[in-house]
């Protein structure tokens, strides 16, 4: 309930000459006049009334102006929550596009209030609901960019990807017409991690790699961006794309400080995985990096199988089927199944006799093109490259003995036979 002392006040400055004057005489008071448990109330009395005298809109539109400025003055979040919803409410009894740009600076107040209070995404709404797309307003690019990022960096506090994308692709239409390098800096981070989010963890690297260097990011959050990148490249596809990736993460000096760098050298290196390493690893994923995949393994599991593949394939020649699902934990048949996959996709060279149950391994890059990882079975060809050898050994051995016959003819002569 108000307090008798702002009803009375209320009162004289509806029936004041100059109201404007006497509602800023009023709301200036407030501090001194109303208490810890009135001023809500207070506050809402006042904001019911000022609508309904005889003020002119220009002149209204200064005293509510004059009103928003005492409720952030305050600078308490619930309060601010609380009266501007009420402030708003009345509003909206209103001819639309009247109050426009204080509806906007309420709806501003009550987001800052939202994430103070870390009610994200009431915070995200609230501040979605802000005209910006009215006529009778002009708002410029950088004031909706400005708006939108606030909103999607809201919903990904709350992990709601699918709404921050949406606003994120009304970004990107107007992005390149904004020079504000802080809009462009949280626009460019904000991709980054929908992008880890949704997995494509190739982009996310990148992205986040390329934060990583700005100058306009401070030392500390840097270091945390490149993390991000080691990261993300990590858990990609194995395959050529995700070899570049890593490349570029271990050019970087400032790797080498990094926890997951053992991890990022071993992958770069075509090492394998041990059990141990892995759940080391883990440890600092975010819950979606863990998240479970369609065939029932996690993000990282999955990464890890086709990281020690590529590893094997580096190792041996051929191998069996039961021999690599040993050597990658899985049973016979998901060893052959990622293997062909693998290939088909252009991320591994090799072929796969399923007679046989053995995979071959050709020695060279994937292009990473679907398709191009099936290698040519030719008739005879295992036999040929055999001859090659052959062929090689014995030419090194003529060698041998030319540079003997060269250097000691005599005893060439003595004890060989040529």
């Amino acid at each position: 309930m108000a307090s008798p002392q702002i009803t009375q006040l209320l009162a004289e400055a509806q029936k004041a000459d100059d109201q404007a004057a006497a509602y800023d005489s009023l709301l200036s008071s407030l501090k001194s006049v109303s208490t810890a448990d009135t001023l809500a109330a207070d506050m809402k009395l006042i904001a019911s009334t000022m609508f309904f005298n005889d003020l002119r809109v220009v002149t209204l539109r200064a005293v509510l102006e004059r009103f928003i400025a005492v409720l952030r003055e305050f600078n308490q979040p619930d309060l601010s929550v609380d009266v501007g919803q009420h402030t708003l409410d009345t509003i909206a009894t209103l001819p639309s596009a009247t109050f426009l740009d204080q509806v906007a600076a309420i709806r501003q107040l009550m987001g800052d209030a939202h994430e103070r209070n870390e009610d994200f995404q009431a915070a995200a709404r609230v501040l979605a609901e802000i005209p910006l797309d009215a006529a009778q307003r002009k708002v410029t690019n950088e004031e909706r960019v400005g708006v939108w990022v606030r909103i999607v960096r809201n919903y990904l506090e709350v992990d709601d990807t699918t709404s921050a994308e949406a606003y994120l692709n009304k970004i990107k239409n107007v992005i390149y017409t904004v020079s504000d390098p802080m809009l462009n800096l949280h626009f460019r981070l904000s991709q980054a991690r929908i992008q880890d989010a949704n997995r494509e963890f190739l982009s996310a690297s990148s992205a986040y790699h390329e934060i990583s260097l700005s100058s306009a990011v401070s030392e500390d959050e840097r270091l945390y961006t490149l993390a991000m990148a080691a990261r993300c490249a990590i858990l990609a596809p194995a395959g050529p794309l995700r070899s570049r990736a890593l490349g570029r993460l271990y050019k970087d000096e400032r790797v080498v400080g990094l926890a997951e760098f053992s991890m990022l050298e071993k992958m770069f290196f075509d090492r394998l995985l041990a059990p141990a390493e892995v759940d080391k690893f883990a440890k600092g994923l975010a819950p979606h990096q863990l998240a479970t995949t369609s065939d029932g393994s996690t993000v990282l599991a999955k990464a890890v199988v086709e990281h020690n593949l590529l590893g094997a394939s580096r190792l041996y020649s051929n191998i069996g089927f039961e021999a690599l699902g040993v050597l990658l934990g899985l049973d016979p048949a998901r060893a052959e199944d990622t293997t062909a996959k693998m290939i088909e996709q252009g991320r591994l060279v090799g072929r796969i006799d399923q007679i046989e149950e053995v995979i071959w391994f050709e020695h060279g890059e994937a292009s990473g093109e679907k398709g191009s990882g099936r290698a040519e079975v030719i008739v005879g060809k295992e036999m040929r490259r055999w001859d090659a050898n052959v062929q090689g050994l014995a030419e090194e051995v003529e060698n041998i003995t030319n540079a003997l016959q060269r250097e000691f003819p005599d005893f060439v002569a003595a004890n060989l036979v040529v």
